[in-house]
């Protein structure tokens, strides 16, 4: 499926500075920071290899880790 937001749409909507290819990036952000595997966002994505996706988007795994680990010590620690 290919989406396609023609210019006069984006500056009536008052978006004129956003970029398609934002959509994506904020999308697999979003996916990531809310739980799906990187191997889904792979394929949502399209990306033929799992790495393409790591390396793309390994800015957000910190969080993501971090998080993980907060959760399991509240479950551990209390």
């Amino acid at each position: 499926m290919v989406l396609v937001v023609p210019e006069r749409g984006r500056a009536a909507a008052g978006l004129d500075w956003l970029r398609l290819h934002d959509l994506r990036h904020a999308c697999a952000t979003f996916l990531l920071v809310s739980g799906a595997s990187p191997r889904t966002v792979m394929k949502v994505l399209g990306h033929s290899q799992i790495g393409l996706t790591m390396n793309t988007y390994a800015h957000v795994l910190p969080e993501i880790e971090r998080a993980a680990v907060d959760e399991a010590a509240k479950h551990l620690f209390g």
